[in-house]
């Protein structure tokens, strides 16, 4: 993941979905990955209209 992150310059977390199976999220993760760019835009601007950083939501 350091990679990723290093080669991306990813510096916040503004979009997550909680799974109780792995394997769905796989499969969503697949399915989103098709997706056009605007939809994935879309779907974090629904949750984080701001892009606001969601890791301290998470890490509590």
């Amino acid at each position: 993941m350091q990679g990723f992150i290093r080669k991306y310059s990813v510096d916040r977390l503004v979009w997550y979905r909680d799974y109780d199976d792995i394997r769905d999220a796989i499969d969503d993760e697949k399915r989103i990955k098709k997706w056009r760019r605007k939809w994935k835009l879309d779907l974090v601007e629904a949750m984080n209209p701001e892009w606001n950083d969601l890791y301290e939501t998470l890490n509590g």
